[in-house]
């Protein structure tokens, strides 16, 4: 599969855009257990023209990630097209790798974005989406996609007509989410509309489905089942980036591995705290990587009192420790094959 210029090979897998997850420690990580791409948080538009530095620091990627998409949000065209140019000159304005793509965000569905008419509130204006769509397209030198979903509730389920549109406005890749804006996050996603995207004969982009993707079986039946050209994953790797790992290792030999023992979990998490560190220092890298401590060991028994320390200590050494004696304590101790928590 490709996107522009950018091979991903057969069956990629993603790293969905989150929010206050997939900072660069995150991706990296994500990264080195096999995801084929990885986005970063997502950027908003209005905090990039105004020079903000946490917005700009958003966009900073690492050679490491590539290919790495930089993700931007709003619901202003001039202030999305200004973004989209601030997105396409990452390396010079934020330092690192940049962008190799721009994603449009029209799929979050939190009220503080949809509400104002951003992210998936732009499922009440397709016109306005495909207007904003193609005017960024227009304003770049990268490829851009949209990652978006069904629609705004069930009764207006747009996405068919909605993906020639925004394939016409000149959109490399499209990733759908396979539920509305009304579900957030409940339910089981609906990939028959998906499939019916991919399956749709005027359609020429690569189509990438996101929803409910936790296991190799479920990643499987995704690919052979709608035809996808792409798998996004989002919150079955939060507290569980290898999730990339058994997913490819499935896909590629009919096979699941066994659940990761504790001790292996404890080095990735000590990877990945030293990388958040690496990057954000203390105190911020401490208290940013508490919600990822609290899922890398979901369903080990009698594990509160030390969740507990992983999560409430300001001291880098007592992580530490408290990681090492996780490793030792629990090195046997039988667990759960997926790790999937809901954010």
């Amino acid at each position: 599969m490709t996107i522009g210029d950018l091979d991903f090979g057969h069956e990629p897998l993603f790293l969905a855009p989150m929010e206050d997850v997939t900072d660069i420690s995150f991706r990296v990580l994500c990264k080195e257990q096999g995801a084929s791409m990885v986005y970063t948080e997502f950027v908003p538009s209005e905090g990039l023209i105004r020079d903000a530095d946490k917005a700009i620091a958003k966009m900073r990627t690492l050679p490491e990630e590539a290919p790495v998409g930089i993700q931007i949000y709003g619901h202003i065209l001039e202030n999305m097209v200004d973004a989209a140019r601030m997105a396409d000159k990452a390396a010079e304005l934020a330092g690192g790798h940049g962008a190799d793509l721009i994603d449009i965000n029209f799929g979050c569905p939190v009220s503080k974005i949809a509400g104002r008419g951003a992210g998936s509130g732009m499922m009440r204006e397709p016109d306005k989406m495909v207007a904003i769509t193609k005017a960024v397209v227009d304003a770049v030198q990268k490829p851009v996609t949209v990652k978006t979903r069904l629609g705004w509730d069930d009764d207006s389920k747009i996405i068919v007509e909605l993906a020639e549109r925004l394939q016409d406005a000149g959109i490399a890749a499209l990733t759908i989410h396979g539920r509305t804006r009304c579900q957030l996050y409940r339910g089981k996603a609906d990939w028959t509309l998906i499939g019916e995207v991919k399956n749709n004969p005027r359609m020429h982009i690569p189509i990438i489905g996101n929803g409910d993707i936790t296991d190799g079986p479920s990643a499987r039946e995704a690919f052979d089942r709608y035809g996808v050209d792409a798998i996004m994953i989002g919150r079955a790797s939060f507290g569980h980036p290898w999730v990339f790992r058994e997913i490819r290792h499935y896909l590629d030999t009919d096979e699941e591995l066994p659940p990761l023992p504790v001790p292996e979990r404890v080095a990735l998490a000590k990877r990945h705290f030293a990388l958040s560190l690496q990057y954000k220092g203390v105190p911020r890298g401490i208290y940013e990587m508490r919600r990822h401590l609290s899922c890398y060991f979901k369903g080990l028994p009698e594990f509160k009192s030390t969740r507990m320390k992983l999560v409430t200590s300001n001291d880098p050494q007592e992580i530490l420790e408290t990681l090492d004696y996780t490793a030792s304590h629990w090195a046997d101790a039988p667990l759960e094959s997926s790790n999937v928590y809901d954010i």
